[in-house]
């Protein structure tokens, strides 16, 4: 079974739930390997610790943004 081609990713141009994701993937030490084999190379263990982080960030974001 053939593969998605991975088209390359532009770090600079993301949204910013996307860029969140791969700016947590780099603080676990992981981007390297999703950018060389994609999300799928990635445990469930390890996807599940950036969705925890990222909804963590969310929370986090929106309470700064009602006490402003």
């Amino acid at each position: 079974m053939a593969g998605k081609k991975q088209k390359p990713v532009d770090l600079n141009h993301l949204e910013p739930e996307e860029k969140l994701k791969y700016e947590i993937a780099e603080e676990l030490g992981l981007l390297d390997r999703v950018l060389a084999d994609g999300w799928r190379s990635l445990s469930s263990k390890e996807t599940g610790r950036i969705g925890g982080m990222m909804a963590r960030r969310k929370k986090v974001q929106e309470k700064n943004r009602r006490n402003s």
